[in-house]
């Protein structure tokens, strides 16, 4: 027989005739679920995906995709200069420019309180290419570093921390640092203060960034920390590719040699990332189990069309029709249910992910999360991976039902009641 004749058997089959409403019932439950679940998968999965794009974006903003230490005992790189332009030779290599960094803790001029914070200085040389976006910002203005009339040094401070210190523009704050350590009068350790003036706030959209970061220039950090004028923190740098930034930094840490290090911003966040991925798989095993418990409704009621159709099958053996021929039209109706599932789900799952991340519909709250609504990006790697197991899982349900009824004895087929 042919195959024409196999798909309108199959399509019969899959209708309910008088008095079978229960099998067209389980049909639409089987339907129902395939499609409920291929759409929540891709939902979940867009999601994670969303968030794990979302988080890289926030931290490449405000982070150097390489960060070029030296190995000493006072946190700091010696005569950068020389350092910068064995890093600008490197093949790779986007831009580099020198950091200071430090934990500080801010207290309001006259305040009662301090606030620890983060602060980074920043070489406002135009000449170079910026380590970050954020650098980038001050440099080009679009962010207010420049020295204030007051002849005090500049601070631009994260918004969220503005506003926790009730601190604005103009406002004159003291930044007392433990890295750069004096000696009162009394031979007792004491820490370096340094008046600055705000000039500006910023906000990354990262709660964490803008509660704890905090800018100034490189000479103001320097003069802070107790670093020379040709001696910074690190160095910065910012690759052609940040995804290439773990086997570009092998490279220069190759090139460059003791006593420096090269460290990438893919390492210094792995913990956090890994445990994204981790998310995300456990998410999608979960939700995929919606589409395994459709796989069992596609064996009920196959097995359910096999035992209601036992009369015709023995007919069709009689008829000619092989046990291979049998076994193809109920996996075609096993099939057929899967990929209309799939599509409608797949349609379904793309329709709401679009719609999550357009209109910003799921709002959470930032100061918990690093974003304030569900991103949700569609990777179509991972939309094809999840077609594509629906149907395996669709197709795999057949096989049961499908040698079951391909097993059976045209004589005792045709005599069953």
């Amino acid at each position: 027989m042919s195959r024409r004749v196999h798909w309108f058997i199959a399509r019969h089959y899959l209708k309910a005739g008088r008095g079978k409403a229960l099998l067209s019932l389980i049909t639409w439950i089987a339907l129902g679920g395939i499609t409920l679940g291929v759409a929540a998968l891709i939902t979940v999965v867009s999601v994670m995906s969303g968030m794990q794009g979302e988080l890289r974006g926030k931290i490449l903003e405000s982070t150097p995709h390489l960060y070029v230490l030296q190995y000493n005992t006072s946190l700091r790189l010696e005569k950068y200069e020389d350092v910068v332009d064995s890093i600008l030779a490197t093949e790779g290599v986007a831009g580099a420019a020198p950091f200071a960094m430090s934990s500080v803790t801010l207290v309001m001029d006259r305040g009662q309180y301090g606030q620890p914070a983060y602060l980074f200085g920043v070489d406002i040389d135009t000449t170079r290419v910026s380590a970050t976006d954020m650098e980038s910002r001050i440099v080009q203005g679009a962010l207010n570093l420049e020295p204030p009339a007051s002849g005090l040094p500049p601070l631009l401070m994260g918004s969220v921390l503005a506003d926790r210190m009730g601190v604005f523009p103009g406002d004159t704050m003291v930044v007392m640092s433990m890295e750069n350590l004096g000696v009162n009068s009394l031979g007792m350790p004491q820490p370096t203060l340094r008046q600055f003036e705000v000039t500006g706030t910023f906000q990354t959209g990262m709660y964490e960034y803008d509660l704890s970061n905090i800018y100034t220039r490189l000479d103001a950090a320097q003069d802070l920390l107790g670093l020379a004028s040709d001696d910074a923190s690190g160095i910065g740098v910012r690759t052609v590719d940040a995804d290439r930034a773990t086997e570009i930094g092998a490279l220069l840490g190759a090139k460059l040699g003791y006593p420096y290090t090269v460290e990438s911003w893919i390492v210094r966040n792995q913990a956090l990332f890994s445990a994204l991925q981790l998310e995300k798989i456990a998410l999608g095993v979960i939700v995929f189990l919606i589409v395994l418990v459709a796989a069992f409704n596609i064996v009920s009621t196959l097995v359910m069309v096999v035992s209601d159709r036992t009369k015709e099958i023995g007919i069709l053996r009689t008829m000619g029709m092989t046990q291979r021929g049998i076994t193809r039209i109920f996996v075609i109706q096993g099939v057929w249910i899967g990929v209309i599932g799939t599509t409608v789900g797949a349609a379904l799952g793309v329709g709401v992910s679009w719609a999550i991340d357009r209109y910003e519909i799921i709002k959470i709250p930032g100061d918990v999360y690093f974003v304030e609504h569900l991103p949700a990006t569609m990777n179509a790697f991972d939309i094809g991976l999840i077609i594509l197991a629906s149907m395996l899982v669709s197709f795999a349900a057949t096989i049961y039902p499908a040698r079951q009824a391909a097993r059976l004895e045209p004589v005792e087929a045709i005599r069953h009641e």
